[in-house]
């Protein structure tokens, strides 16, 4: 008997072709059937299906997950312009350098462990039976200046809520993009149902927990002597935003 998610997508080479496609980020469409050796024709009426039914999209000859994260927004700072929009693949260098640099200046644990994993996975979103992803990014002349990020367990229990990790490069910040970018993935995230977002913050990262409280977070718990960082012990705050139910 096939399981459930087998019977969501209507048969088993389809989710096979979802999966690998979500797993990769993207993929040329001729090497995934290679791959995953499925007959040519059938190969194609698979994608249609999936491209129908809005799980896959196709763009110059590649296959990737469709997410329904709305469109890139143009905002004018008083030296610069600057987008935000969902991000892409080709993203992933950018984001993970983002971060890395903000990590490098700031105590910003959880984004650090962001980092880490999706350079170790390549695939930057993720929407399965198991956890959802999503990154939206801010960008310069196309570059990568900001990111934020949500992650949420698909676990029954935890199904309201969803982790945050936002930051900007230290040279774009004090234009709104900080701002802009935490209310894009807010807003994301009241859209898909959930009802609560929260992040862990280091109490000595003075900076994003004020930031937060100015976009009214308030902390929820306290964990003392949760992180040792240069040898010195420091509390966890944990900070969480309620959203419109």
């Amino acid at each position: 008997m096939e399981c459930n998610e087998t019977l969501e997508f209507g048969h088993a080479d389809r989710k096979r072709i979802y999966e690998f496609v979500e797993h990769r980020g993207s993929i040329d469409p001729e090497r995934a059937r290679d791959r995953l050796e499925i007959e040519p024709s059938a190969f194609r009426h698979h994608v249609a299906v999936l491209r129908r039914d809005g799980r896959l999209s196709e763009d110059h000859g590649t296959l990737r997950v469709t997410v329904d994260a709305g469109v890139e927004e143009e905002f004018i700072s008083e030296n610069f312009e600057f987008y935000i929009r969902p991000a892409r693949q080709e993203d992933l260098t950018g984001i993970v350098g983002a971060i890395r640099q903000v990590v490098q200046e700031r105590t910003y644990i959880e984004a650090e462990s962001v980092a880490d994993e999706v350079d170790h996975d390549e695939a930057l979103l993720r929407h399965n039976e198991l956890e959802s992803r999503m990154f939206f990014v801010a960008t310069v002349d196309n570059e990568v200046v900001g990111w934020v990020h949500l992650h949420a367990p698909e676990v029954e229990k935890l199904s309201h809520t969803a982790e945050l990790t936002v930051g900007v490069l230290e040279e774009y910040r004090g234009h709104e993009i900080g701002s802009q970018l935490l209310a894009r993935g807010l807003q994301w995230a009241g859209a898909n149902g959930y009802e609560k977002v929260y992040q862990s913050v280091p109490s000595v990262n003075e900076e994003a927990i004020a930031f937060l409280e100015e976009h009214d977070w308030t902390i929820e718990a306290v964990r003392e002597d949760h992180y040792k960082l240069d040898g010195r012990y420091v509390d966890e705050l944990m900070m969480a935003v309620e959203l419109d139910r």
